[in-house]
């Protein structure tokens, strides 16, 4: 699936099922809510903090998931092209970032 269909899927969803988007603030804060519990995960199973029992069945894919739904969310409702954005993004990347991190010794 791409990113253009992805935004369709969901503006789709959320005029059939969802009823309506939520505001944009609403929806900033639902990111940040999910953007948490990605960092929860993260945290436990991956950093140094100890893994609590009920995380252990926690789907990382699932959560990230969620973050993306989310974000798809307020780039529709606020007129964002994620392709476009995303494509000028990698631009801007390739252009400032060029040899910044080929000279960084601290990745060598």
């Amino acid at each position: 699936m791409t990113l253009k269909e992805a935004q369709t899927t969901v503006d789709d969803w959320i005029k059939t099922v969802g009823v309506r988007y939520f505001n944009e603030l609403t929806n900033m804060a639902q990111l940040t809510e999910e953007v948490g519990e990605v960092a929860r995960i993260i945290a436990r199973r991956y950093g140094e903090q100890s893994e609590k029992e009920s995380d252990k069945n926690k789907d990382l894919g699932d959560e990230l998931a969620d973050v993306l739904w989310v974000l798809i969310c307020l780039a529709n409702q606020t007129g964002v092209d994620l392709t476009d954005a995303f494509r000028k993004n990698l631009d801007k990347k390739n252009i400032r970032d060029a040899t910044r991190h080929l000279n960084n010794e601290k990745l060598l």
